[in-house]
């Protein structure tokens, strides 16, 4: 072999070798050729696309951001809810607006005191400068906010209504139903609007018995994770108020008393049961909520504002009652959410109507210390 190869001169061999281009092997520079070209285009385009998205960045930053008002209003009509015109004013221009419930009027007091009492709670809001959002939901519809003829549908019709707690929005919503919300569902209703003051009569909390039963409203567990303040006239006295308070210390919730050491009972002023926060004007509760709100710890404020002194029911009677009435509800077999309704009228009847009296009363009561605290969140500086 290695005599066959001397035998070729250098030229030979040189010219027996292929010759290779430049850029490699034979179509490689074609190839090569192609690619930068590509990576010129690519190059261009990546470059366009860049010069597009600093552009729209810049037209973004440039043109003025909604304002909270604006994006509550934004996400509600996407939700398909129906916002009354002055309430979609008040959340637009950032105004003072005040939450209700509508199963106080569907299943809290007959007809006609519920529909009177509901304009009266309204018309006080109005007066302190504020704007009333009754809230329910109507064929379907949830709607922040009713009209007077949607008020007296409501009133005439209560049994027409189903009770709508947070579980049950979705179902009613699905069907197109009526539901008249409770504590639970006006919380997440106003959270979505952007209303973070609520006022009613009393909230539910954990029933007598609730150690067996396990009976336990989701007015507690919305407390402890929407940003709404609850103003109320306490615990209802129907149910068992220190579990209930537990319960809320357990949820994180803070509980604020109103110028009282103890959290009031709805139709008494006093449970026994000690406040862990005592507030006495409505700048330091204002202040409360604000903080709460501006912390961001996802839940709710409870502030306990008791019925004046003139209206307050006798507490004894009112606990005989009570008894009297869970008796009959235990031998009626009647549990679940039908038994809250059922021992306020019982109650009421008992009574001969002083806790409805009373119920109305404090109703009315609650709403100046309710707008008040609304004005002061609104003008905080934390808030801001």
């Amino acid at each position: 072999m290695k005599e066959k190869e001397s035998a070729f001169t250098s030229h030979e061999r040189t010219s027996l070798t292929p010759r290779v281009p430049a850029g490699g092997e034979p179509g490689n520079r074609r190839r090569e050729l192609s690619e930068q070209s590509k990576r010129k285009r690519t190059g261009k385009m990546y470059s366009n696309a860049n010069l597009r998205l600093a552009t729209l960045q810049n037209q973004l930053s440039s043109s003025s951001p909604l304002s909270d008002g604006a994006k509550f209003l934004q996400a509600a009509d996407r939700l398909g809810f129906k916002v009354e015109p002055n309430v979609r004013r008040a959340i637009f221009e950032s105004s003072p607006v005040v939450a209700l419930e509508s199963t106080i009027i569907t299943h809290g007091m007959p007809y006609p005191q519920n529909v009177q009492t509901a304009k009266e709670v309204e018309g006080i809001i109005v007066r302190h400068g504020a704007v009333p959002a009754t809230i329910a939901i109507l064929k379907g519809i949830p709607c922040i906010g009713l009209s007077v003829d949607e008020l007296e549908e409501l009133g005439q019709n209560g049994s027409n209504f189903t009770k709508t707690a947070r579980r049950d929005i979705s179902h009613v919503v699905a069907r197109k139903g009526n539901g008249a919300t409770t504590v639970s569902a006006t919380m997440f209703f106003a959270a979505k609007v952007g209303i973070h003051i609520f006022v009613t009569g009393g909230i539910g909390g954990v029933h007598r018995g609730g150690e067996n039963t396990m009976d336990v409203s989701s007015d507690l567990t919305e407390l402890g994770r929407t940003p709404v303040a609850v103003i109320c006239a306490g615990i209802k006295s129907i149910l068992d108020i220190p579990r209930t308070l537990e319960y809320l210390e357990t949820q994180g919730v803070p509980v604020v008393g109103y110028g009282v050491e103890e959290f009031p009972a709805f139709f008494t002023r006093k449970s026994g049961c000690k406040v862990p926060c005592r507030v006495s004007t409505p700048n330091e509760c204002a202040e409360v909520i604000v903080t709460s709100l501006a912390l961001e710890l996802q839940g709710g404020v409870l502030v306990g504002v008791p019925i004046p002194e003139e209206h307050a029911a006798a507490a004894q009677p009112i606990e005989l009652a009570i008894e009297r009435a869970l008796q009959e509800a235990k031998e009626q077999d009647v549990s679940g959410s039908a038994i809250t309704p059922f021992l306020l009228k019982r109650v009421s009847e008992l009574t001969g109507g002083a806790s409805l009296g009373a119920n109305i009363e404090l109703m009315e009561g609650r709403m100046p210390r309710a707008r008040m605290c609304e004005d002061e969140s609104a003008g905080s500086s934390v808030a801001k």
